[in-house]
């Protein structure tokens, strides 16, 4: 058992505790009646469970909020927000009773559900619900995946646990199913939830559509579980013992509770689920609580002393663990640098300078140059850490020589997600908010539909994950229509702060690695859409894709003013927009400029000079080559060549010539331009 498991909880006393929890229920109550906007019922409801979890277990330092070794919290059910941001203003956090007065409102540092990086403390953006619960079991794996690596007998550095909170509609979510079964299946022990059992959703009783025993179900999955009545301390911070004691399962603990717990007419119903109280209900409330009416957001002076007293240990024991640390730089001075440089989220010039060159000439398809790639990357950077919703083979991950991830390798980089696609995205996520670790997922383009809240997330949070996407247009070929991808890129393309990466050969592709990986925190996720088929490795690609968009070729000697127009061209379409502007020159004369756009996004956030030297503004005759939808390309080209509508079972070859993805119909399509 870990040093951090074995602790013995902090004392609280009972009045004391009773106490914490009427001041959270009344905070809650009165924020959103304040706003008039909210959810008062979790917060209230999950007042004993909050109070337990954070007043006798949770190990943090609210003045080092970015501790490394600090325990994880997850409110996944993320309407009950005012849970979060109550506990975050007891326990010290620069959180101000101000900002809970300002709760749901403009500049707020308490938005209607939580941020991360925008309220410290917030470990995860959560609201749709499930996946702040698959986001936790990504932050309990990375906690393994760096104690393997990086803890040494007596100075364990990494030794802590993840703790969330759930809702019953968590638990409908089809991506906590997905993280559940993963979490049960690698036996992530440090991993506690207290799932608020309350029987009550926004339409009604849990009844009119979740009726499963879900004990039962995470039994099922390996989970360790219990049954406790939620609004009995006592019996919530035991059972928070034996989940720690747990160590080879995660700990799912029923918590029996009663949704707006205190409110003498609307506990317990779907009423006080998502609107206030109501002024009458708030002051009965209050009545029933033995609590003052005024003033408005109270916190009685012995509250404030209790986590006064408490900031004092929590402080105590990261100072701790700081000399620990010392003593651990002082006997493994190089790992102590790597664990603090991978912290930082940075990637080494020495790691990007493994990824490889590759020369022009011959073919290869793009999934097998990324492997090659990720194959380098991985040998040289300890923490790159990933894997594929079992499609490993097909997306070019089988040249990876790693140990998988399972409970007997603890410190395996190679992740199988199985068929989950939208859990794996989520539980990335979870590994890139946890720091320390370099992340990436794959499977198929089409695919990607089910990742798409997922996704979303990466993006708003500004997480650097890699998600590797392959087979990424018709070329699937026999496969057919329901496998390949029409309007997916552009869907990407579409999520604000997503950079989609889509190489024209193996050099852009080594190109897309290197701009992903130099994308640190804040930046946020990249996709890279990769080729089943072969593609020519040409002379003309650069390997360097930083600025999005370059010119690829043109007649040599000729000047802006000569050129009868631009071919702009992404992945696959490339080399054949290359064949056809050299067929128009020579067979017909025509000056045609090549623009290889492997990234909007990059290229959107050049200067302008930049973007009018690629594509000067009085060149307007312009054709775009993409094999997908051509909605959106109208923003770079006046004329669009792609495909809007779906594929067809058939060898891809046929289908190119079929859908009009060759040379000869490109040079016939551009000689039908106005």
């Amino acid at each position: 058992m870990s040093a951090r498991v074995s602790l013995p909880p902090r004392v609280l006393p009972s009045k004391a505790l009773a106490q914490i929890v009427d001041t959270i229920k009344t905070l809650a109550i009165d924020a959103v009646q304040a706003a008039n906007s909210g959810h008062p019922g979790m917060s209230m409801g999950g007042a004993v469970m909050g109070s337990v979890l954070w007043g006798q277990f949770l190990v943090h330092d609210p003045q080092a909020p970015a501790w490394p070794d600090r325990d994880r919290f997850v409110l996944s059910c993320g309407h009950g927000s005012m849970l979060l941001y109550a506990l975050l203003h007891l326990s010290g956090y620069d959180l101000p009773v101000d900002e809970l007065k300002r709760f749901r409102q403009w500049g707020s540092k308490t938005p209607g559900h939580p941020e991360h990086g925008h309220t410290v403390g917030v470990e995860v953006t959560t609201g749709p619900l499930g996946t702040g619960f698959a986001a936790g079991v990504g932050m309990a794996l990375a906690e393994r995946l760096l104690a393997a690596t990086y803890n040494r007998p007596g100075l364990e550095i990494v030794d802590h646990c993840t703790y969330a909170i759930c809702s019953d509609g968590d638990l409908m979510e089809g991506v906590a199913s997905e993280a559940a079964s993963l979490a049960g299946h690698l036996g992530l022990g440090k991993l506690i939830y207290l799932y608020d059992d309350n029987h009550i959703t926004i339409d009604g009783a849990t009844d009119l559509s979740f009726s499963e025993d879900v004990a039962g179900r995470f039994t099922a999955y390996g989970w360790h579980v219990e049954r406790v009545d939620g609004r009995d301390a006592a019996a919530v911070a035991g059972a928070l013992v034996r989940a720690r004691a747990e160590g080879e399962r995660p700990s799912l603990i029923c918590c029996r509770t009663t949704i707006a717990d205190g409110s003498p007419n609307k506990a317990g119903t779907s009423g006080a689920h998502g609107a206030p109280l109501g002024d009458v209900e708030v002051a009965a409330t209050k009545k029933a609580l033995g609590w003052p009416e005024e003033p408005k957001f109270l916190v009685p002076d012995e509250v404030r002393a209790v986590f006064a007293g408490q900031l004092v240990g929590q402080r105590e024991a990261r100072l701790a663990w700081e000399g620990r640390f010392e003593e651990y730089r002082r006997r493994f001075p190089e790992l102590a640098a790597q664990f603090e440089a991978h912290l930082a989220g940075e990637v080494p010039a020495e790691i990007l300078a493994k990824i490889p060159s590759f020369p022009a000439g011959g073919a290869m398809a793009t999934r097998k140059a990324g492997g090659k790639v990720l194959a380098a990357l991985v040998e040289a950077h300890p923490t790159l850490v990933g894997g594929s919703a079992d499609l490993a083979g097909s997306n070019g991950f089988e040249v990876l020589k790693l140990k998988g991830q399972s409970k007997a390798e603890p410190g395996g980089r190679i992740l199988h997600f199985g068929v989950r696609e939208h859990g794996m995205a989520a539980v990335c996520n979870g590994l890139a908010l946890h720091g320390g670790l370099r992340v990436y997922d794959a499977t198929f383009l089409v695919f990607s539909d089910f990742m798409r809240g997922a996704l979303r997330l990466s993006a708003l949070m500004q997480l650097p994950v890699v998600h590797v996407f392959t087979h990424d247009s018709f070329w699937v070929g026999e496969d057919g229509p329901t496998h390949q991808p029409v309007e997916q890129l552009m869907s990407m393309r579409m999520i604000p702060g997503l950079h989609v990466v889509r190489p024209a050969d193996a050099r852009e592709t080594a190109a897309a690695w290197r701009h992903a990986l130099q994308r640190g925190p804040g930046a946020g996720p990249t996709a890279i859409l990769l080729t089943r088929q072969d593609l020519p490795v040409m002379a003309e690609t650069r390997e360097s894709i930083e600025q999005g968009a370059y010119v690829l070729w043109q007649p040599e000697g000729a000047k802006d003013d000569e050129l009868d127009g631009i071919l702009l061209a992404t992945g696959s379409e490339v080399a054949t927009a290359l064949e056809a502007a050299r067929s128009l020159h020579t067979a017909h004369g025509r000056r045609v400029r090549v623009v290889s756009m492997p990234c909007w996004e990059a290229f959107l956030a050049q200067p302008a000079s930049y973007r009018d030297e690629v594509l000067p503004p009085g060149l307007t005759r312009r054709l775009s080559v993409e094999a997908g939808t051509t909605f959106g390309w109208s923003r770079f080209a006046a004329h669009q060549h792609g495909l809007d509508h779906y594929g067809a079972s058939a060898p891809g070859k046929l289908l190119a010539e079929k859908f009009g993805f060759t040379a000869a119909a490109l040079v016939a399509r551009w000689l039908e331009l106005p």
